[in-house]
């Protein structure tokens, strides 16, 4: 008889075990019904959405979980506990991970902070509106006053600031990576370094503070050229120059203007790459990873593939060009090798690594051009979570 237990579910909710998705492949939620009741409790089905919008009356300290018999076919078969979540984050991605959740036969309740009107009014989750996300002590007490579970983090800022290494400190779950793990995709210099550390293929390149070294650069390698900020800048901080004075004009908004802030205080300056771009998605327990899907998304603001880069306006997955062969080249030159060297680094990696890929026109292999450490948006939005 199989037997899910609150271990399992909670270590495969923190770290995506590849030996729980073994184990339990054969589970579900077409097969699975579930008759819940309260550890050591009288049946209570009653116990979500109805009691928290009913005037906040429900308050529980410590984990939620509830202690439920499965049947597989309608037969008793499985121990299945189940969470209370909240999702951190208020966009597109963060709706698509509340509508996934709430369809999960292992998730109690969803919680959104701060959520949308999308996603309030489609019910997918209760959105708290007023909470902080930017103050980890916020968070952790939200989580303790309602008995969350599971934290999952949608958005780069709060992980690169460190929440998850903050709610796991306060022993509550979380579904992200710690800061120190998130740099490979707050530094695009860390990243790079990392790559040629463990000889991850991606694009030539050199990292600068000082303006007139980076614009020496870009005259001696010539155009085109991409010129890229070192930290965060919600996916526009990347150039893609096509001659040497738009370059040059990048570095100056950068590092002169200020255009990025701190996030552009350093400039990572690559080589060109001409190809076709794509997404590729993994789940990473530190130490393994396996594949979930890919995509592609419209970037660029122009018609015609025109224009500076936006953060994305619209996606479809999966992505044609990343065939089976392709993932598998992926898998074993770019995400096994980042898994390994951020472990022998001394920083595990835990959660959904986002390849930018660039499958070369000329070789037709895969190069990494930047990594992201959460589920991208709009991506998210059309992958079968």
């Amino acid at each position: 008889m199989a037997c899910i237990s609150s271990h399992n579910l909670a270590a495969a909710s923190s770290v995506g075990s590849t030996e729980f998705f073994r184990s339990y492949r054969h589970l579900s939620p077409n097969n699975i019904s579930l008759c819940c009741f309260r550890t050591g409790g009288n049946f209570d089905f009653s116990r979500g959405r109805r009691s928290l919008r009913g005037g906040g009356r429900y308050r529980q300290s410590g984990f939620p979980l509830l202690n439920c018999v499965a049947s597989i076919n309608g037969s008793p078969s499985a121990s299945v506990e189940r969470v209370t979540v909240l999702v951190i984050g208020g966009g597109g991605r963060e709706h698509a991970l509340c509508y996934a959740l709430k369809r999960s036969s292992s998730c109690d309740a969803v919680f959104c902070a701060p959520g949308n009107a999308g996603i309030s009014n489609s019910g997918d989750a209760t959105c708290i509106e007023s909470l902080n996300i930017s103050d980890s002590s916020s968070v952790i007490a939200f989580c303790r006053e309602w008995g969350i579970g599971l934290v999952v983090i949608g958005p780069e800022a709060p992980l690169v600031a460190g929440l998850a290494n903050d709610l796991v400190k306060a022993g509550i779950f979380a579904f992200g990576p710690s800061s120190e793990a998130a740099a490979l995709e707050g530094s695009k210099d860390f990243m790079k370094r990392l790559c040629d550390k463990y000889d991850i293929p991606t694009a030539k390149y050199q990292t600068f503070s000082d303006p007139l070294a980076a614009k020496a650069y870009i005259k001696d390698q010539g155009a085109p050229i991409v010129v890229k900020a070192d930290g965060l800048a919600a996916g526009k901080g990347v150039v893609v120059a096509m001659t040497v004075e738009e370059a040059c004009e990048a570095v100056d908004s950068m590092l002169v203007n200020n255009a990025f802030g701190s996030a552009g205080c350093r400039v990572v300056i690559e080589e060109y790459l001409e190809g076709e771009e794509a997404s590729f998605f993994a789940l990473v327990d530190g130490e393994n990873a396996i594949p979930l899907e890919s995509a592609q998304d419209h970037k660029r603001v122009g018609d015609g593939d025109t224009g500076p880069n936006t953060g994305g306006m619209g996606a479809y997955s999966p992505a044609p060009i990343l065939t089976k062969e392709l993932q598998s080249v992926v898998m074993n030159s770019i995400i096994l090798p980042t898994v390994k060297g951020m472990a022998a680094e001394g920083c595990k990696f835990v959660g959904v690594l986002y390849a930018g890929l660039m499958i070369e026109k000329m070789s037709g292999l895969p190069k990494l051009i930047e990594y992201n450490v959460r589920f991208g948006d709009p991506e998210c939005q059309v992958s079968p979570l």
